[in-house]
């Protein structure tokens, strides 16, 4: 079962190198994800893929490749440092984002398994690495995310899930709803899940995997109705450009908004 966030006592505090979770972090985190869509698209459709003069038929593989190793390297950074750092901390979810991406589309269509296929696949891949996770340490609380085993669980489940969300999100969109109807979906599904926050002893643990879940087809579904063409209900705005102003974006909230590591009992 899942376990809730501990309660505060007299125990000796270590901190996480993950942040605490606040309006801001939600902020940072949708556009992340919409970061991710877009990046992720720049690569494998707009320089490699279907909107190329020459597509490679290789497209989604070669750029899930590429930002595989990226994040690769980002968590080992972020696994060996030695305390909270902002911008290595969002570097990496924006990698694992980018990554999910270009993860997702590759199972999607070069697979041949569809949507609904990948999205099948992907939550399962998300259960199996909670109950790995849960069953090696104990908890999935983010909040007690500290030393090295409990960190590689924190990531991969990240990857499955932005990988998942991607997913979710190009089903709904496909599925006739389009880019800004499923972009309602989800934010409706958020808002359902910030009332149960208010209203109800929903575990939080539960409540924040799923609201991660969620942000990712959110993200995808608003990246995808900036830069999908008019045909496909999007605004086709470029992509590349599009990246770079949300980049931009990210980099001034992360240096406005407060950012500090949460803390937690050592024995947890």
């Amino acid at each position: 079962m899942l376990k809730d966030y501990p309660t505060r006592s007299d125990v000796t505090e270590v901190a996480s190198k993950v942040p605490i979770v606040t309006l801001g972090f939600w902020i940072i985190k949708i556009l992340a994800t919409t970061l991710g869509e877009t990046g992720g698209d720049t690569v494998t459709m707009t320089w490699l893929g279907e909107t190329t003069s020459h597509p490679n038929p290789f497209g989604y593989l070669i750029g899930t490749a590429v930002f595989g190793l990226l994040l690769l390297v980002l968590v080992w950074v972020q696994v060996r440092a030695r305390k909270f750092k902002p911008s290595l901390y969002w570097a990496t979810i924006i990698a694992s984002t980018t990554a999910g991406t270009t993860l997702a589309d590759f199972a999607d269509r070069s697979l041949g398994i569809g949507y609904p296929g990948g999205s099948l696949l992907l939550l399962a891949c998300v259960l199996l690495s909670l109950f790995a996770w849960n069953r090696t340490v104990g908890t999935v609380d983010p909040n007690s995310v500290s030393g090295t085993r409990p960190e590689i669980f924190y990531w991969i489940t990240i990857t499955f899930s932005q990988t998942l969300g991607t997913a979710l999100g190009d089903w709904i969109a496909d599925a006739g709803l389009g880019y800004s109807g499923g972009a309602l979906v989800f934010a409706a599904g958020l808002g359902v899940l910030v009332l149960l926050y208010f209203a109800t002893r929903v575990s939080r643990v539960f409540l924040f995997w799923a609201a991660f879940i969620l942000t990712r087809p959110l993200g995808a579904t608003v990246g995808d109705f900036i830069d999908k063409p008019h045909a496909k209900g999007g605004l086709d705005l470029s992509r590349p450009i599009a990246s770079v102003v949300l980049l931009v974006v990210i980099l001034a909230l992360i240096m406005l908004l407060p950012q500090r590591a949460e803390r937690h009992p050592a024995s947890a």
